[in-house]
């Protein structure tokens, strides 16, 4: 019924993990291009540059596609933002566009810049608006890679992606401005989306992908608990909402199943225990819908 256009690049890999944890799993042959999803909801499946997606998506050659934020706003694609999916190559998922000068430079913000400054990106468009909102005339230079290479010898300065920086401080560079915060989207042609059909088959392929974001980093707690620790227990317990405590058949005591995160609970056992509760399981979870 779908046709998807997955990205190709740094964002590939974390791309094709998704999308196995939430059981539409990404089956490569030797069409490298053109793998398969094995579910009626997803007919056709391509990889390419997530340069590309958010256009292609727009003009009807696929029905939904991932691709950064930073990509529809480049490219100006009049597509339906269905879906943060916060993830990316390493960290968080959410990415910074951002304007970087050599070192040394008395330059702080994007306001000093002299107007003239040659600007190397790989996003001319987001730049030159940038810099139109200034009011700060430059010269915006595409650039085909390997941006930082180009600072000081050829450019000015850079505008372009990072997630922490330190690529831009190994060569010499400090970030003096933001131009844009950018995560990864699930995006969906207008037409589309107007279709009932494809839209509840693209409303459910959402609900899984954000299912498994949510269910990062966090475990399913279960642990039986003496009738006279029930409160004890139960304050020392973190929940999305509030745990759920069923009686035990036969017995005054309690089953207690919540959800915790899981950089939290090599303290949070000990804490429990020390409270009261027994038999106390620690279980992954693979998606959370809400």
């Amino acid at each position: 019924m779908l046709s998807l256009a997955l990205p190709k690049g740094s964002l590939e890999e974390q791309t094709l993990l998704l999308f196995f944890q939430a059981d539409l799993e990404v089956k490569k042959s030797s069409r490298e291009y053109n793998p398969t999803i094995a579910d009626a909801r997803i007919a056709r499946v391509k990889i390419l540059r997530p340069q590309e997606i958010p256009i292609f998506v727009a003009d009807g050659h696929f029905d939904i596609g991932i691709s950064g934020h930073d990509w529809v706003c480049e490219t100006g694609a009049d597509v339906v933002d269905v879906a943060e999916l916060p993830y990316a190559k390493t960290g968080t998922g959410v990415v910074q566009m951002v304007l970087a000068v050599p070192q040394d430079s008395p330059i702080a913000t994007a306001r000093e810049i002299k107007p003239g400054s040659r600007i190397s990106t790989e996003f001319p468009a987001t730049t030159k608006r940038f810099f139109e909102e200034l009011g700060i005339p430059v010269e915006v230079h595409f650039s085909y890679g390997a941006t930082e290479a180009k600072v000081p010898d050829i450019m000015d300065a850079l505008v372009d992606l990072t997630e922490t920086g330190s690529t831009l401080r190994r060569n010499g560079l400090k970030i003096v401005d933001t131009v844009m915060t950018s995560t990864t989207r699930l995006l969906a042609n207008k037409a589309a989306w107007a279709d009932p059909d494809k839209r509840h088959a693209i409303e459910e392929v959402r609900t899984l992908l954000l299912g498994v974001i949510e269910a990062r980093g966090r475990v399913l707690l279960l642990m039986n608990v003496p009738h006279d620790k029930l409160e004890s227990v139960v304050a020392v317990l973190p929940a999305m909402k509030k745990p759920t405590v069923n009686q035990l058949y036969g017995s005054d005591d309690y089953e207690i199943t919540t959800v915790a995160d899981k950089a939290t609970v090599n303290v949070l056992i000990p804490q429990l225990k020390a409270a009261g509760a027994e038999d106390i399981l620690e279980m992954p979870i693979s998606k959370i819908v809400r």
